[in-house]
């Protein structure tokens, strides 16, 4: 439960101190521990978008309400800032609303990141979250909000723009040589890629939703 005393001579703001002065600050006795937590991550992505890079410790349940956790190793996971920033207004009041831990939850292997292709020009994808047939209503609820309250599906949309811009002259001359099927083979050797290294990444969701559409393979990336 969130509350404001640690302890009778103890309060919420004494221990955020104690994080940002002897833990957070460069020469502080428990920065060792930061800058291994800070380390951590993947490629130095962030793990709650898995796509910026990481600046900085967010803490999973919020210092200022749990002032208990606000330097337990475990309550600290690295993450970028914007990720940081979406969550500080972030107060979980059930069991559906706490975020997702990206070391601790296991969302399993089964494919749960879709995309779908806008069929306008210049086309677009459209992110969202197809529930795993694994997954409780809980842990459903708390996905579907991870992914609305960080923001997912406009950034992995950004980046997936970037993406097709970066590859639209090879799907161009791929469509010249053989308008058949040039451009979904190209498609489905790159969404069988991705898929292979990160299933639910947003790159294997767009590859998947771009050789699943025939409009698009026909030319509707152009």
């Amino acid at each position: 439960m969130p509350h404001d005393i640690v302890r009778p001579d103890l309060t919420a703001e004494e221990m955020g101190r104690v994080y940002t002065q002897r833990m957070a600050t460069a020469g502080a006795p428990g920065r060792e521990i930061y800058d291994e937590i800070f380390a951590s991550s993947s490629h130095g992505r962030c793990p709650l978008c898995v796509q910026r890079r990481v600046t900085t410790l967010d803490h999973h349940l919020p210092k200022a309400h749990y002032p208990a956790l606000a330097v337990v190793p475990l309550n600290l996971v690295p993450a970028c800032s914007d990720c940081n920033k979406a969550k500080l207004a972030s107060l979980p009041t059930t069991a559906e609303e706490v975020g997702l831990h990206p070391y601790y939850d296991d969302l399993g292997n089964e494919v749960w990141l879709a995309a779908q292709v806008v069929e306008t020009r210049p086309t677009a994808l459209r992110f969202s979250v197809t529930p795993a047939a694994a997954w409780d209503r809980v842990l459903t609820a708390r996905v579907q909000n991870h992914f609305r309250l960080l923001g997912l599906a406009p950034l992995y949309a950004s980046e997936a723009a970037e993406e097709l811009s970066n590859i639209k002259h090879q799907l161009v001359t791929l469509r010249a040589a053989d308008p058949a099927v040039g451009v979904r083979d190209e498609l489905a050797r790159r969404a069988d890629s991705c898929t292979r290294a990160r299933p639910n990444g947003w790159r294997a969701a767009a590859y998947r939703a771009w050789e699943a559409s025939e409009w698009f393979f026909l030319g509707g990336f152009e």
